[in-house]
């Protein structure tokens, strides 16, 4: 398997404060706490400077810490740029939003570790046919099956920002750019059509978005024109591949004895089981 370490690429656009209470920094804390984390990138996607130094949390040795601002190579995809600073095959993706614990950090990284191929995480989404409109539809229903794997909390290959970047048709990429949406899309799109195979979800985790009053509202995610503009590009992205290569899966995947009634000691990663689905 690859080897047993990985680097953060946090993707911020709220442009909010960096306090020990803010999403951002809880996240930063959470992440670098991982035993396999050997790098924090930061892509500071606002108008705003990025806050200095001694604002982000006290990191240990082992972890590096970087700002990259949007400002200087702006666009969405750019969070899938094969920069110079992503040395490891695994690579963490993260809205500063996320709600991750370092248990569920490893866990996802352990399972990625198994299949390197895959996108690996927390947060999934499912495409359908819709016979009334006669063209595909996004759902973020809570159902027994899935086919995207969003990169808001997802571990992928570091090979595939090169795919993306690279290989990907313009127009794909433009859609993107454009409608300032559907990069976790896309890429979800582009693993599925090389690997021939689904992305994979794991834990019962429903709820990856912090939402604290005041700053939630904010978010492009919570836009009702969001979701609209996820569809179209759903219907983009198959007319340019030409199919629909998104596959749908119900496996999910939990750390061994999850919710057994066995002792504490004996499981690896217990505090996920604190974790409100």
């Amino acid at each position: 398997p690859p080897s047993a370490e990985f680097t953060a690429v946090i993707y911020s656009q709220l442009n909010s404060p960096v306090t020990p209470a803010s999403m951002l920094y809880r996240l930063v804390r959470s992440v670098a706490s991982s035993q396999y984390c050997t790098r924090i990138v930061v892509v500071w996607g606002g108008d705003k400077p990025p806050p200095s130094i001694s604002r982000w949390p006290p990191l240990p040795l082992t972890v590096s810490f970087h700002i990259l601002q949007e400002a200087f190579e702006p666009g969405l995809s750019h969070r899938f740029s094969p920069h110079p600073l992503l040395e490891t095959a695994a690579i963490l993706s993260l809205d500063e939003d996320a709600l991750l614990s370092t248990d569920e950090v490893d866990f996802a990284f352990e399972v990625w570790r198994a299949f390197p191929e895959r996108i690996v995480g927390y947060p999934a989404r499912s495409h359908y046919w819709d016979d009334a409109k006669g063209s595909w539809g996004y759902t973020s229903k809570w159902t027994n099956d899935y086919s995207i794997v969003l990169t808001g909390a997802a571990f992928y290959h570091r090979y595939y920002n090169y795919l993306y970047t690279e290989w990907l048709s313009p127009l794909l990429l433009k859609t993107v750019e454009q409608s300032h949406n559907c990069e976790d899309i896309l890429i979800n799109f582009l693993v599925s059509h090389v690997t021939r195979r689904p992305p994979i979800k794991v834990t019962q985790r429903k709820q990856y978005k912090d939402q604290p009053p005041g700053v939630g509202s904010r978010s492009p995610w919570n836009d009702p024109d969001h979701f609209i503009q996820r569809q179209t590009c759903l219907n983009t992205f198959a007319a340019v591949f030409g199919y629909m290569p998104l596959i749908r899966s119900n496996m999910r995947l939990d750390p061994v004895l999850f919710k057994d009634p066995v002792s504490n000691l004996r499981k690896k990663y217990r505090k996920i089981e604190l974790v409100g689905s």
